[in-house]
């Protein structure tokens, strides 16, 4: 029986952009944030003499073939596992494609998912971590859900605590921004600087360090200032309070000027109640998103989109736990 995966999408509460490095990525901080708006990955898959992968979707856009993210997950568990089988994927694609919201990523993981629960099989947390890793950069955190820093190019992820869900809306303008674009638009602007091009990865550690503590052992917070010891104030609150913002805004908005434009309907409100506690682009975007301290300051927010005709959705940000509970559920598409 065909077995139906949700596929959650992410924000990033701040992204900052650092130093090319030899690989020819950025190295990059940014506190990723799971949300209940979910794809969905429907998998069937049996064991067979030989591979044979098939692909398809609801979305024209979607690829369906090797170049989709599922795909290459799929063909590299099983090749990982030493297995061969016939799989058949299908997308149910409600998102837009270069949206920012991590969706084509997370498609993947929902993919290995229902891949391991159709043939009995399981990759250990180390092989499902270097896979995703492989796959893309910023597929790994979505083997973690909840509120996770991703280091590196983004593919290297720790689990922070958890941001008590919020009220969260997403802006869905119809343009899409490429990723590779944007980083070359913040080279050449970047290009004659004389600012350390690490310093906004410092700043944002800090960032993280002051509103979560230290969040594992690997160096990356050294400079940062010491752990709170109280944990009492939200530390969704307490990372805005720290000023985070995400880079890509800098090159981003100018270049598309009515992303800008959509972040003040989402931050503003008609009363310090109704305003967002934080309104950014996600990722490179185009989505952007507003937190919100009620639903019903939400939903006057969605009015707003709508009445300037913007495209949005009303979800909530998604703890860990709640992440993986409602992943695999008898209520498929």
């Amino acid at each position: 029986m065909p077995t139906s995966v949700r596929s959650h999408t992410k924000i990033n509460l701040g992204l900052t952009i650092g130093p090319l490095r030899s690989d020819g990525f950025h190295q990059l901080t940014t506190v990723y944030q799971t949300l209940a708006l979910h794809e969905w990955v429907t998998v069937e898959a049996r064991m067979a003499a030989a591979t044979r992968i098939t692909l398809s979707s609801s979305h024209p856009r979607v690829p369906t073939d090797a170049r989709n993210t599922a795909w290459r997950m799929v063909e590299r568990c099983l090749d990982t596992l030493d297995l061969q089988a016939e799989v058949h994927i299908h997308i149910d694609k409600q998102l837009p494609v270069q949206g920012g919201l991590g969706a084509g990523s997370a498609n993947a993981v929902a993919a290995l998912i229902g891949l391991e629960h159709e043939l009995d099989r399981r990759l250990s947390p180390p092989e499902r971590l270097l896979l995703a890793a492989e796959i893309g950069s910023d597929v790994p955190l979505f083997l973690l859900g909840g509120a996770v820093v991703g280091v590196g190019r983004g593919e290297e992820v720790y689990p922070l605590p958890d941001i008590p869900s919020t009220s969260c809306v997403i802006a869905l303008p119809a343009a899409g921004v490429s990723t590779p674009q944007a980083f070359r638009d913040w080279d050449s602007g970047h290009a004659l600087t004389t600012t350390p091009p690490s310093a906004t990865i410092t700043e944002l550690s800090r960032s993280i360090a002051v509103a979560f503590g230290e969040p594992h052992s690997s160096g990356v917070f050294s400079e940062a200032v010491n752990p709170r010891e109280d944990r009492a104030e939200d530390p969704l609150l307490a990372l805005v309070r720290t000023g985070i913002e995400n880079d890509f805004e800098q090159v981003v908005f100018p270049q598309h000027p009515f992303l800008g434009e959509i972040k003040r309907i989402l931050a503003s409100g008609s009363s310090t109640e109704d305003a967002a506690l934080y309104a950014g682009l996600s990722g490179s975007g185009s989505a952007l998103f507003g937190l919100y301290p009620t639903s019903g300051a939400a939903h006057a927010a969605f009015e707003r989109l709508e009445r300037h005709a913007v495209t949005g959705l009303v979800t909530r940000t998604l703890p860990r736990g709640d992440y993986w509970r409602t992943m695999m559920v008898a209520d498929g598409p």
